[in-house]
């Protein structure tokens, strides 16, 4: 049967998203039959910057597996 599992983080944490995924596929043995992504910048606040001070705010990355056990 094919299931999803769905991973989002920031762009500055990748290496946790990256930690965190790697885990998963680990302890699950999933057989990955698909996996895809999207990168996005995040919503600006009323100020017109970003969840940061900085100018630019990281981005929102959102990856999706399509997966059997």
């Amino acid at each position: 049967m094919h299931q999803i599992k769905i991973f989002k983080g920031v762009e500055n944490d990748l290496q946790a998203m990256t930690q965190e995924i790697n885990a998963w596929l680990a302890q699950s043995k999933a057989r990955v039959l698909n996996m895809y992504g999207n990168i996005a910048p995040q919503s600006y606040s009323e100020s017109g910057r970003g969840l940061t001070k900085s100018e630019f705010p990281p981005s929102d990355v959102l990856l999706v597996f399509l997966y059997e056990t």
